[in-house]
């Protein structure tokens, strides 16, 4: 996330209102202009240092001058101190959707993807080129149902940028899905996994698993790990099953908290970092 949202041009940054800081080990990021309000993050804290009332009201006051209508904090559940709760009302945070971590080794992934019972995509899956990246970002932020224009660009800087490796989907001549991956040391973050509606239950999403899971191997990693929406009652997420069946395991479930100064609307979709 971080390297996704400060790697943006400074042109871009500034239409956005973009910052971005290191505080106890975390990250804090803010987007004052998002138009999707879902980009200001703050998220992992608990492994450099413990999470205090006092780191939380330092991020908090980070977004305070920054004037950010709002931001949510991702956090481990391991991680959480005993007075949570405490914190959440001192510092304003509540409860919001919760999304489920999980990883898988690279090895066994590709070893699923090989199985000769998988259904093979009725779409082709290759890696994203700069001739393609603003199609490829302009179908990331519609998937997503995230307003275009700077956000766009935003996704547009990470291809070909050291450490991410884009792909799409095409149905014919049209590119309907996308995937990307960052890569560092030995682990690959799979993220912005989503696909146009109408090319839904094609496999596509089954195949940039694979193709990221091959891409991941090539670059050494033995980790991958991914976030998607946890299953609420009567709902699917296809996302999380094909993840599941590649043999990624849910590691836990992580609850988002909000932060606002104000009462204001929130985007409330997983977004390009989760998997749709």
């Amino acid at each position: 996330m971080f390297d996704f949202e400060t790697g943006a041009p400074d042109q871009v940054r500034s239409v956005l209102g973009m910052d971005a800081a290191r505080i106890g080990g975390g990250v804090v990021l803010s987007m004052r202009h998002d138009p999707s309000q879902f980009w200001s993050k703050a998220l992992g804290f608990g492994f450099a240092a413990p999470v205090t009332a006092e780191l939380i009201e330092e991020v908090c006051e980070f977004y305070r001058e920054r004037e950010t209508p709002v931001a949510r904090f991702q956090l481990a559940p391991s991680v959480l101190p005993e007075d949570w709760a405490d914190i959440c009302a001192k510092t304003g945070l509540s409860a919001g959707p919760s999304w489920v971590k999980l990883a898988c080794e690279t090895d066994e992934a590709l070893r699923r993807a090989a199985d000769p019972g998988r259904l093979a995509a009725r779409v082709r899956v290759a890696p994203v080129e700069r001739a393609h990246a603003d199609v490829w970002a302009s179908v990331m932020m519609r998937a997503f149902g995230m307003p275009e224009g700077a956000l766009n660009e935003m996704a547009v800087s990470s291809v070909g940028r050291q450490g991410w490796h884009p792909f799409a989907t095409w149905q014919g001549d049209e590119l309907v899905g996308t995937g990307t991956m960052h890569v560092r040391h030995d682990t690959a973050q799979f993220f912005a996994g989503a696909t146009l509606p109408h090319a839904r239950g094609l496999g596509g999403q089954s195949a940039l698993l694979a193709a990221r899971a091959r891409a991941a191997q090539a670059a050494g990693c033995r980790w991958l790990v991914a976030e998607t929406g946890v299953e609420t009652p009567g709902s699917h997420n296809s996302s999380l099953h094909n993840m599941l069946r590649l043999g990624f395991r849910a590691l836990y479930e992580r609850q988002n908290w909000v932060w606002h100064p104000a009462t204001s609307g929130t985007y409330q979709g997983s977004g390009p970092s989760a998997s749709k």
